[in-house]
C-alpha cells in the first residue's frame, strides 16, 4: 500500500509505526526513481516475499540455486560488477 508521507505525519507513519515502512525519497524529475518504480510496485504487493530474503533496499538481485539463494547484488552496478557480486564472472 503506497501512501504519501509529509513531514507532519512523518513521526505517525514511519516513526511510530509497528510493521516495517518502506519510504521512497524520489522526485518527479529524478530518472532512476521512475526506473525502480515498478520493482517497488512489485514489492508494495509482495511483502513477506522481500521480508523473507531480507531485502532492505532496491533493486536487489537474488541468484537462486536449486531453490536457495546462493548470491545477491544490491544497487545499480556495472555489467562487471553485477557479474562479480552474482558469482558469474569467470575468474
Amino acid at each position: 500500500m503506497a501512501d504519501t508521507i509529509t513531514e507532519s505525519t512523518f513521526q505517525q507513519e514511519v516513526l511510530e509505526n509497528q510493521g516495517p515502512v518502506l519510504v521512497d525519497f524520489w522526485a518527479e524529475w529524478c530518472g532512476p526513481c521512475h526506473a525502480v518504480a515498478p520493482i517497488l510496485n512489485q514489492i508494495d504487493e509482495e511483502p513477506e516475499l522481500a521480508r523473507r530474503y531480507g531485502v532492505m533496499s532496491i533493486p536487489t538481485m537474488i541468484l537462486f540455486d536449486s531453490g536457495e539463494p546462493k548470491a545477491a547484488a544490491i544497487g545499480a552496478q556495472p555489467k562487471q560488477m553485477l557479474e562479480k557480486s552474482l558469482g558469474l564472472a569467470e575468474e
